[in-house]
C-alpha cells in the first residue's frame, strides 16, 4: 500500500460514549482527526490535533490523495459508507488505503424507532441536492427515509411532498437519533408547514395521496399531462416503447438529442436513478421547460445543454445510449451520434415524416439494427358513436454498436 493510511470512523449523536474500542483507538492513535465542528466537539481532550472539515471538500480530497505517509482519521456521520464521506474517499483514494469503522446509520435507527422493515423502505438523500428528488418516489403505500440538512430541511421536503399532491402523507421528523436529545415529531406533510427542525434530523414519510391527486408510477409511459409542453412531446405509448428499446442500466449515460420536452431523458432517470442523462435542446424556452419538468417529476439531476446538434455534441462524455427525437434529418447528426456511441451502446431514432423515415431506413442499411413501425389508434367520439382515430405512425430504428 502506498500513501497515507486513512481511517474513517462513524460517529452518531451519542458521541464518544457510543463508540466501540476500535473506533476510540483509531481516533486516539491518529496523527490528525478531521471532522465537522459538531463531531470534533464530542471528542475528549486527549484526542489528537483536530481539523475542521472544509467546504468544499475538493481540496481536502486532493491533499489526502497526494499524502505519501501518515495516519489520518476522518469522522463521518453515522454509517460512513451510506451517503457518507467514506464512500467519497473510497472512490477517490481507493479502498486499499481505507479502514472503515461503521456506526448505526440514521436510516437504520429511524427504521428501528418506527418498526419499519428496512428492506421495505426507500432511502433518499437531499443533502446538498435539490429535495425535489423525493418526488420520484411519491406513490401511495411507499415508505421513505429522507436525509436532510439544515434547520429548514424538513420544511423543504414537506413542501415538495405537499406540492406533488401528497400532503396527507404521514410525516415524521426524527431529531438527534441515538443521542440524549433524541426527539420524534409526527405530523402530516401539510401540517408540518414551514417549521424548523434540529439541524441533525432525518424524515420518515409514509406516502398517502390527497383526494384527486394523480400518483405517477416508475414504469415508463407517464401520462402526457404529466409534462408541460408545446406539442414537442414523444407521446405516452411510443415513449414506453422507446425507453424499453434504450434499456437503461446503472451508471450509463444517455444523450437525448433534440429533447423537446425532455420526456425520454426524464423517464430514463425515473426508471434507473443511478443512470445519467443529458438533454440537448436548441430552443431556450424548451430547455427551461425540460429543467422544470425534470424537477417536477423528481429527477432534478438531469443535465440540460442548450445547443444545436451536431455541433453541440463535440467534447461531450461518451454516451452508452442515444435517442434522436428531433433533428434526425439535420446534417450528419445521426452519423455523429453513431460515431460517439460507446461500443455495445444502443441508439434509438424515431421519425414521423417521410424525410425522417428515409434517413433512418438508410441508417439501418449502413449500421444494421431493426426497424419498427408503430401505429396506434384511440377510441374517440364520432357524432353520437365511437370510432378509432389514428395517431400518426412512428418509424423507430434501434441498433446496438
Amino acid at each position: 500500500m502506498s500513501g497515507a493510511r486513512i481511517t474513517v470512523v462513524g460517529i452518531g449523536a451519542d458521541g464518544w460514549d457510543g463508540l466501540g474500542e476500535s473506533a476510540r483507538a483509531a481516533i486516539l492513535g491518529a496523527e490528525e482527526v478531521i471532522g465537522s465542528e459538531r463531531q470534533l466537539a464530542m471528542l475528549p481532550a486527549a484526542a489528537p490535533r483536530a481539523r475542521p472539515l472544509p467546504s468544499p471538500l475538493g481540496p481536502l480530497l486532493d491533499e489526502l490523495s497526494a499524502r505519501s505517509r501518515g495516519n489520518v482519521c476522518v469522522l463521518a456521520s453515522g454509517d460512513p459508507m451510506l451517503h457518507g464521506i467514506g464512500a467519497t474517499l473510497a472512490r477517490r483514494v481507493g479502498p486499499e488505503r481505507l479502514q472503515v469503522i461503521g456506526h448505526p446509520s440514521a436510516f437504520s435507527l429511524a427504521c428501528a424507532r418506527l418498526g419499519w422493515p428496512a428492506a421495505e423502505v426507500e432511502l433518499v438523500s437531499t443533502v446538498a441536492v435539490d429535495p425535489a428528488r423525493v418526488a420520484r418516489l411519491l406513490q401511495p403505500g411507499r415508505r421513505l427515509i429522507v436525509f436532510a440538512t439544515g434547520a429548514d430541511g424538513a420544511a423543504r421536503v414537506a413542501g415538495v411532498v405537499r406540492d406533488r399532491g401528497f400532503g396527507a402523507s404521514r410525516f415524521i421528523v426524527l431529531e438527534q437519533l441515538g443521542g440524549e436529545r433524541e426527539r420524534v415529531l409526527e405530523e402530516t406533510a401539510t401540517s408540518w408547514g414551514e417549521r424548523e427542525a434540529d439541524p441533525l434530523h432525518a424524515i420518515a414519510i409514509e406516502c398517502a395521496a390527497d383526494p384527486g391527486a394523480t400518483a405517477l408510477p416508475l414504469t415508463p409511459g407517464l401520462p402526457d399531462e404529466a409534462y408541460a409542453h408545446d406539442g414537442q412531446l414523444t407521446k405516452r405509448h411510443v415513449r414506453a416503447l422507446t425507453i424499453a428499446a434504450l434499456a437503461p442500466l446503472p451508471g450509463e449515460l444517455l444523450w437525448d438529442v433534440g429533447a423537446g420536452t425532455g420526456s425520454i431523458s426524464i423517464e430514463w432517470l425515473r426508471v434507473e436513478p443511478r443512470a445519467r442523462a443529458l438533454a440537448i435542446e436548441q430552443d431556450p424556452e424548451r430547455a427551461q421547460r425540460i429543467a422544470a419538468n425534470a424537477t417536477a417529476l423528481g429527477v432534478p439531476e438531469l443535465a440540460v445543454l442548450r445547443g444545436v446538434a451536431p455541433d453541440a455534441l463535440a467534447g461531450l462524455d461518451t454516451p452508452d445510449a442515444v435517442f434522436i427525437g428531433g433533428g434526425v434529418t439535420t446534417g450528419d447528426t445521426l452519423e455523429r451520434c453513431w460515431e460517439a456511441l460507446a461500443y455495445g451502446g444502443r441508439i434509438v431514432a424515431n421519425a414521423v415524416t417521410l424525410e425522417g423515415e428515409a434517413r433512418i431506413v438508410e441508417a439501418r442499411w449502413r449500421f444494421g439494427g431493426e426497424l419498427l413501425r408503430i401505429e396506434l389508434a384511440h377510441a374517440a367520439p364520432i357524432g353520437g358513436f365511437t370510432g378509432w382515430r389514428a395517431q400518426m405512425p412512428v418509424v423507430q430504428w434501434t441498433a446496438r454498436k
